[in-house]
């Protein structure tokens, strides 16, 4: 255990309540003054296979996960022959009473009756999970309450009073066995409210802050979750959530909620978005208002569906036929995607365009520890948008050509104004055109806009963050940035100062902003991506042709962890 901090692993089959049980640490922890970070594993099958997730609970602010862990919490010997080298010094292991297996010199093992203990108050296998936590819970020298009413909230009534009960019992099992507190907590702090959530809850519910009324998805890992979580709360925020027949399906039902005036987002991942694209193109040619979440997965084909990749970057960039404006914005943690999705609806609103929001599955899946989203009064921009009665004195035109491309938005049922939203090339009216001059004119008009959303995006949001000030750049995208973050507290206390660029939106590119960063002399400049053909990296070639020459990349479905940047800066840097 390194100072005031822990981490613990908890592994066993698909079904035992793994996940459930990580979150139920976690929220303890942060209930108690901590933060905390989850990252979770599992295959893609329905019934099977070894799950296990990490959860690191620290008393300051945490960005990733860890490799090394103090405590595993093995439900399966598969865990123990899958993570045993994770085990950090003299860490310990939780298993089941007559667990038998061959452990390492100097682990310590805590041999608990967790199936006799669930079995005496009448709970299903599943629940040794709640045992476990119980035990770890005193091990950490938290607080049996607060576990108790972290169960409560989470589970049913019932089901909630059978968990309670068995913690407590794993709990007051520990104490009696002289467990209590061998690994305590310290130093927690109460500095500001702090809430747990995903990439995926970051987004739905900046969705719905953004004044999103209509959602259409069908399930993809890992963008599944944002349907469920909107699908739950529909009633309550006055949403339209719905599950069609196929991504088809969803991506031209959300066109038809934005051509009608509500604002609507669907979710996707790779797949999902191959079968979208001929739809992204009618939503660019009828200048129709849509955000789409695109949350990666390694590929091609079905690749591994439930791990991570950053590969889709040129591929969303680059989607459907023809030539039009888009907007590409990737986050880096939670409250990135938090506020990038509300910013996200009124660019796209505004500029009459498709928005994608680009994540990927650590980033979607993983929970952190965030303070609560204290802005909450966001600026909601609809652009020029014409309801109710159009005064213009002439007869309406949907894709005037106007300077800065943007065209008024009158809504279908507007009184003196007929809506048309034609799909092939068309002139002012919406009426179909061939005509030559037509045609560029439309074109160009529809390309101003780019301009304009860069200086909006300059006005309203960030295109380029740095952290840092040191002379080793790091340079990143999306959800590497966490262990990215916290490799550079620990390159710190060995003295080698780093400063992180990371790139938000990736279209339109801010090449400007980079520039100017990459101006600097730096000692050296490290590439660091979720892929094998260093994308970014071509997007930096492209625009500054600037070709990074040392890469860090990682592209075998897991996501970084710190110490792996660490290694790498150090190569370079000796």
């Amino acid at each position: 255990m390194r100072e005031n901090e822990v981490n613990v692993l908890i592994g066993g089959e698909a079904g035992a309540g793994i996940l459930a049980a990580g979150i139920m640490l976690a929220k303890t922890c942060i209930r108690s003054g901590f933060y905390a970070f989850i990252m979770n594993e599992y295959p893609s099958l329905i019934r099977g296979g070894h799950v296990w997730c990490s959860v690191r609970v620290c008393s300051r602010k945490v960005y990733s996960q860890r490799f090394f862990v103090d405590i595993i919490v093995a439900l399966s010997s598969e865990t123990l022959k899958k993570h045993i080298d994770k085990l950090y010094g003299k860490g310990i292991v939780i298993v089941d009473e007559g667990f038998s297996y061959d452990f390492p010199v100097g682990v310590r093992i805590i041999e608990a009756p967790l199936t006799n203990i669930t079995k005496e108050i009448g709970g299903r296998p599943v629940m040794r999970n709640s045992v476990a936590i119980g035990i770890v819970t005193a091990l950490l020298g938290l607080d049996i309450q607060v576990l108790s009413r972290v169960i409560k909230d989470i589970f049913k009534e019932k089901v909630a009073e059978l968990n309670t009960k068995l913690a407590r019992k794993g709990y007051e099992w520990a104490f009696k066995h002289g467990k209590a507190g061998i690994l305590p907590l310290q130093g927690f702090s109460q500095e500001s409210a702090k809430i747990m959530l995903t990439g995926n809850d970051a987004v739905a519910l900046g969705a719905i802050r953004a004044g999103m009324k209509f959602f259409a998805a069908y399930p993809m890992t890992p963008a599944s979750p944002i349907l469920h979580f909107l699908a739950e709360i529909q009633k309550e925020y006055d949403l339209v959530v719905l599950q069609p027949e196929s991504e088809i399906a969803a991506i031209n039902m959300v066109i038809g909620a934005a051509y009608a005036g509500a604002r609507a987002m669907t979710a996707t991942s790779g797949g999902g978005f191959s079968l979208m694209v001929e739809a992204l193109g009618q939503a660019a040619m009828t200048e129709t208002p849509v955000v789409i979440v695109v949350a990666q997965r390694p590929g091609p084909s079905t690749g591994m569906p439930t791990y991570t990749a950053q590969g889709d970057l040129r591929f969303v960039l680059h989607a459907s036929q023809g030539e039009f404006p888009r907007v590409v914005i990737a986050p880096g943690d939670a409250g990135e995607a938090f506020y990038l999705t509300v910013h996200a609806f009124n660019i796209a609103e505004k500029f009459q365009i498709p928005v994608v929001i680009l994540t990927d599955k650590h980033l979607a899946e993983s929970y952190m520890t965030i303070e609560e989203f204290k802005d909450l009064r966001v600026m909601i921009d609809r652009g020029e948008i014409i309801t109710d009665n159009y005064r213009g004195g002439k007869s309406y035109k949907r894709y005037e050509i106007t300077e800065t491309g943007i065209s008024p938005r009158a809504l279908p049922g507007t009184i003196n104004a007929i809506v048309k939203a034609n799909t092939s090339e068309h002139d002012e009216f919406g009426i179909g055109t061939t005509d030559s001059t037509k045609v560029k004119a439309m074109v160009d008009k529809r390309f101003r806009k780019v301009e304009y959303i860069k200086r909006y995006i300059r006005e309203y949001s960030t295109p380029v963050k740095t952290y840092g000030d040191g002379e080793v750049l790091l340079v990143t995208w999306g959800s590497p940035k966490g262990a990215i973050l916290e490799a550079m507290l620990e390159l710190e206390k060995r003295g080698i100062g780093t400063k992180l660029v990371q790139v938000i939106f990736m279209e339109p590119f801010p090449v400007e902003e980079l520039r100017e960063i990459f101006e600097i002399d730096y000692r050296e400049i490290i590439l660091i991506e979720n892929n094998k053909t260093a994308l970014l990296n071509s997007l930096l070639n492209q625009y500054l042709h600037l070709d990074i020459k040392q890469k860090l990349l990682k592209y075998d479905g897991r996501p970084f962890y710190p110490y792996e940047i660490i290694e790498k800066v150090m190569s370079v840097v000796k």
